[in-house]
């Protein structure tokens, strides 16, 4: 790989990596002196490798450029007095302190990031933006483009989630066993939308959007592999993740435009993933507790099944029932009335859609759409007029013109 290939891959991979266990050294309230460390070690790498050619191990060249900064830092800043010092057994010594980047160190830090970002005195959106920041190494710019928002704006939410992080002294370790089963809902929450920001984006960046799914499994990895952390509803995200994630070079074409279940291409499908999907699938089995996830995992199974039988659509309309008990969502009812058009038809499907009333959705309306098709295709057309007009990405007003020019023969100018 050349120097201008990798600096880029190994600053998504590395940067995270690196910001972590610099945070957990400093502690919450000097994150800004950690994001700075990991920046001037990459822009350090692009400088000498353009000129001296790539070290033959990248890798830990950046690692050893980061905790020599870090040294640095300590000798004319005084953090190392008024922080680090104190907490040392002999404080009249001048110990060499030990920035430790072994992979033990990167995910133990990685992991208690993970509970600092997504603690519940901060806002639900405020950790998501964190954790694609600070977790995944997303710019500002990146994050913007996946939530179709202006970079100040993405710019300005990071700077008061940080801010708030320490105001709150949030300390930046994992939670205790007595702690985990409230600690650990908000992360599974914020885990659970940063994959459905990649899997539904809006966003015309196919390229993030993937890249949003493989951080938030990777992240959910790291609670899986910890003894802490590895509950059964871990174990069921992580599943889903898997199910939904081996359909995702299926859902669109070349072009990032959506492609429905119905029309994929099966042979796209990762089996490797869905095999993986089942193992954790059974692991999340053995708890006593009926999750969200466990049961949205289910639904993911079935719809891996090729075969398009009674059964199939029975058992996902069922589990979309308990769901629903479970935790009640319009947009999960939604999606329940597709498996409804399979198992019992159209109209039954139309009659319960139409009760949600989600009028200010374009899924909503594209779904409409899709079910009046060949039932009453005037009403179908007016529901993917409506469709295009809420809907913002190029991509998906695209699949929608095709629809309303199957429908009418002409393409649509709404």
């Amino acid at each position: 790989m050349k120097e201008q290939e990798l600096i880029p891959h190994l600053f998504r991979t590395e940067y995270k990596k690196i910001v972590a266990v610099l945070c957990k050294l400093f502690g919450i309230g000097q994150i800004e002196i950690a994001e700075d460390i990991a920046g001037e070690t990459f822009v350090a790498a692009s400088q000498i490798w353009s000129l001296k050619g790539l070290p033959e191990n990248p890798t830990a060249w950046l690692y050893t450029v980061a905790k020599n900064k870090t040294k640095d830092y300590f000798k004319h800043h005084d953090v190392f007095t008024k922080t680090i010092l104190p907490h040392l057994k002999n404080e009249n010594a001048t110990p060499e302190i030990d920035i430790d980047l072994s992979n033990e160190n990167i995910n133990d830090s990685q992991l208690s990031m993970i509970f600092a970002v997504c603690h519940p005195t901060i806002s639900t959106e405020s950790q998501i933006g964190l954790a694609l920041n600070i977790l995944c190494g997303f710019g500002a710019e990146e994050i913007a483009a996946a939530f179709l928002t202006t970079k100040d704006v993405i710019y300005k939410r990071l700077q008061r989630a940080k801010e708030k992080l320490k105001t709150e002294m949030i300390k930046i370790e994992p939670p205790t066993p007595a702690e985990i089963d409230e600690r650990l809902d908000p992360v599974l929450m914020t885990l659970y939308l940063l994959f459905n920001e990649g899997y539904y984006s809006t966003s015309q960046d196919t390229s993030i959007r993937a890249e949003f799914c493989i951080e938030a499994m990777q992240l959910n990895k790291l609670l899986i592999e910890n003894d802490i952390s590895n509950t059964p509803t871990a174990n069921a995200l992580f599943s889903l993740m898997c199910f939904q994630a081996s359909r995702l070079a299926a859902r669109t074409n070349e072009k990032g435009e959506a492609i429905l279940y119905d029309d994929q291409d099966m042979s796209l499908w990762d089996q490797l993933l869905i095999e993986k999907g089942k193992y954790y699938l059974n692991q999340a089995l053995r708890g006593n507790r009926l999750s969200k996830y466990q049961l949205e995992a289910t639904i993911a199974f079935w719809h891996t099944n090729k075969e398009d039988t009674p059964e199939k659509w029975e058992n996902i309309l069922q589990l979309y029932n308990q769901l629903l008990l479970i935790e009640y969502s319009p947009i999960i009812a939604l999606n329940r009335t597709y498996a409804l058009a399979k198992a019992n038809g159209k109209r039954e499907a139309i009659i319960e859609a139409e009760k949600i009333e989600l009028t200010e959705n374009p899924l909503y309306h594209s779904l409409l759409g899709n079910l009046y098709t060949n039932v009453d295709n005037l009403k179908a057309i007016d529901h993917y007029k409506i469709a295009l007009k809420l809907t913002a990405s190029s991509s998906a007003r695209n699949a929608i013109t095709k629809n309303i020019t199957k429908l009418t023969g002409t393409k649509s100018n709404d």
